[in-house]
């Protein structure tokens, strides 16, 4: 009888071998496209007209170390903490009778994919029963390619001691100031080998390896009973170690506890209506909630519901519905290097593109996969189909999702200087926003008041109101190329049961007319 323990450590060193073939390699391993034939064998047996496997091996570690006070004694508490989770396994989707059926198992051999391909050809005969119109797929071509996302250094090559160490140090930094109650430094690492196989000949192997960083501080007026943060977020990267020794975590903790400070003794902001100038490390989470998820076509047609609504951006409007100035164009793109959404391939086997959303102001495009751009009459897939594990059922995700620079001589300081009574957001905070992705609400996570064209010290309790149309056909400024920079999410959630993607939204700084503006507190 086969133990759980063995069950596990045998499952390591299949994957390990099977993902283990030289990076440099062009071509797929051989022993994948192997266990992918068995899947494809198996439904052709049973008369599917379509069949993919896709056999994957996921492992996310985090690091992080607290500074806080022991309650009582004055003292410092450090608590470390570390976890290191992997998981493998495979998952087929058939079409047969012109419906979907998957199965997914975490046992990797032949004879268990014969099997699991068999019960999905099952699930989908039952599913043709209930079905209204056929599932009709975009052509795509065949592809056989090898892909990975850019890194010099594997981050799970380096020791857990040598990680804590560095967050360590720089919490050490932050909690210097007696006034800054608790210090936080966290590392997350993912990494993501996928092997993608189907009957229309396609055989593509990928890794993708990301990074998220974070350091926060605390700071407490108990006489007030106040209590404000100020957060170092470094954008989530697909990326490797030489990432983390660049962004200069203790040099950033510095600087944060002396903002921390600033943002205690911040007055609270005067409501009323005024212009913003939004930097990206805050931008990023407007763009993603009014418009990354106002675009998914699932969403618009209402297949995607219960989990954060549907759009207002229904069918009707592609191609003609005015959504912000003239200014605003944004790109969907999984293909800029170190994007959190970019891949060589979707989970379709669609090769990645980058294509407008929003030309000028004008809705022109939503997110497909190749199920749902014949439902738009388009006949290629935008290539966003992903699962987050080989037991999930692949569906629309969000790709990067970018907001155009301006012209490259518009500064920062140019979009200050036309502000006469504003604020400039920096970071992100809370938000909330209706079910339709219409009305919304955003905070941040520091906010400096801008006065005659001059930017001017902190002010607190900060966040704004506005309606998607009506937030961005305000933008009238956004800054050159050199600003743009690239933020995101690592855990973007969707469906029932949910599943998660990582995802980027870049912009340059930009500057809104006139936005209604409230105090929280």
């Amino acid at each position: 009888m086969i133990t759980r323990r063995t069950f596990i450590g045998s499952s390591a060193l299949l994957a390990a071998d099977l993902f283990g073939a030289p990076a440099e390699s062009a071509k797929p391993s051989a022993k994948l496209e192997a266990l992918g034939a068995a899947a494809l064998r198996e439904a052709k047996k049973h008369k599917a007209s379509y069949c993919d496997i896709r056999i994957n091996r996921y492992r996310n570690q985090m690091a992080a170390v607290r500074l806080s006070p022991e309650r009582g004694t004055g003292k410092t508490l450090e608590v470390p903490s570390v976890s290191d989770a992997d998981s493998f396994g495979f998952g087929v989707r058939v079409i047969v009778e012109g419906a979907w059926g998957f199965a997914a198992s975490p046992v990797v051999t032949p004879e268990e994919i014969a099997r699991i391909t068999a019960e999905a050809v099952t699930v989908a005969r039952s599913s043709a029963r209930l079905a209204g119109k056929p599932v009709v797929l975009t052509p795509v071509k065949a592809y056989r390619d090898r892909w990975r996302s850019p890194f010099e250094r594997n981050p799970f090559e380096v020791p857990v001691g040598e990680k804590l160490e560095l967050l360590r140090a720089a919490a050490a930094i932050v909690k210097e100031e007696k006034r800054v109650r608790s210090a936080f430094g966290m590392l997350r690492f993912r990494s993501e080998d996928k092997y993608f196989a189907s009957s229309e000949g396609s055989s593509i192997q990928q890794l993708i390896v990301q990074i998220y960083p974070r350091l926060g501080a605390t700071a407490v007026d108990l006489k007030n009973r106040l209590s404000r943060t100020r957060n170092y977020d470094p954008p989530g990267l697909s990326a490797g170690w030489e990432y983390v020794l660049k962004i200069d975590l203790k040099e950033n903790a510095r600087r944060i506890r002396e903002e921390v400070l600033e943002h205690l003794a911040a007055p609270p902001v005067q409501p009323g209506r005024k212009d913003l100038v939004l930097l990206p490390s805050h931008l990023w989470l407007t763009i993603h909630e009014s418009i990354g998820h106002s675009t998914e076509l699932d969403r618009a047609l209402g297949y995607e519901a219960n989990f954060a609504g549907t759009s207002f951006l229904t069918t009707d409007k592609m191609g003609k519905e005015r959504i912000g100035s003239e200014m605003v164009t944004f790109y969907g793109d999984r293909t800029y290097e170190q994007g959190l959404a970019t891949a060589g391939y979707d989970d379709d086997g669609v090769k990645t593109t980058r294509w407008p959303i929003i030309e000028r102001g004008i809705f022109k495009h939503y997110q497909t996969t190749r199920e749902l751009a014949p439902l738009v009459r388009e006949k290629e897939s935008r290539g966003c189909c992903y699962a987050d594990s080989w037991s999930s059922v692949p569906f629309a995700r969000m790709p990067n999702i970018w907001l155009a620079p301006g012209k490259p001589e518009t500064t920062l300081e140019d979009l200050i200087a036309g502000v006469e009574d504003g604020i400039l957001i920096d970071g992100d905070g809370s938000y909330s926003i209706d079910q339709q992705r219409y009305n919304f609400q955003f905070g941040g996570d520091a906010f400096y008041e801008i006065k005659g064209g001059k930017k001017r010290g902190m002010i607190s309790r900060v966040a704004y109101q506005s309606r998607t149309p009506d937030f961005w056909q305000v933008c009238d400024g956004i800054a050159g190329s050199s600003y743009w920079a690239q933020f995101g999410s690592p855990s973007d959630g969707k469906g029932e049961p949910m599943q998660v993607n990582a995802v980027s939204h870049g912009c340059s700084p930009a500057r809104f007319r006139q936005i209604n503006v409230i105090r929280t507190d």
